[in-house]
């Protein structure tokens, strides 16, 4: 990390793992990053907001998804700090990284009810993905969060 910003703080996020009928997870490609990279929904927790509602708040404005059902909060919360080429540009360089908190959801809507064209878009195209396939698809400076969470998943719905 660049010494000029190894004080800065952790952001405080949440994130919202989407599970469908089928067991596959929601994924979505960001604008500001169009390569092959696919994160779940995500986003900072606003001041005095509790991170439940922060999660469900993020969810609907990146996906309009509003129609699911509560399974686990994720136990503690799971850092990740930014690559050196993104210090002092994201968050308006006021944060190193983020400290998230995590939940579980079930999607019991239709896909037809995912819109991620909604009025300050982060994502360009949305998929359903196989839990497996998660740690594959993230960004690198992200992929010991997913890992984490990917070992969440597979116990809580029992998937091999």
């Amino acid at each position: 990390m660049l010494k000029k910003f190894e004080n800065l703080p952790l952001r405080d996020g949440v994130g919202i793992i989407v599970i469908n009928n089928d067991n596959k997870i929601f994924v979505a490609k960001r604008i500001d990053n169009p390569k092959n990279y696919w994160q779940m929904p995500q986003g900072g927790v606003d001041s005095g907001e509790n991170y439940y509602q922060a999660a469900l708040r993020e969810l609907e404005e990146e996906t309009s998804i509003k129609n699911i059902e509560f399974v686990k909060e994720i136990e503690g919360y799971i850092s990740y700090e930014l690559p050196d080429y993104l210090l002092g540009i994201i968050w308006k360089g006021k944060f190193k990284g983020q400290k998230q908190k995590w939940f579980i959801v079930k999607f019991l809507g239709n896909d037809s009810e995912i819109n991620i064209n909604t009025k300050k878009p982060e994502f360009f195209k949305w998929k359903w993905i196989d839990v497996g396939q998660l740690t594959d698809v993230v960004v690198h400076f992200k992929l010991e969060v997913y890992k984490k969470l990917q070992h969440e998943i597979k116990n809580v719905f029992n998937i091999s």
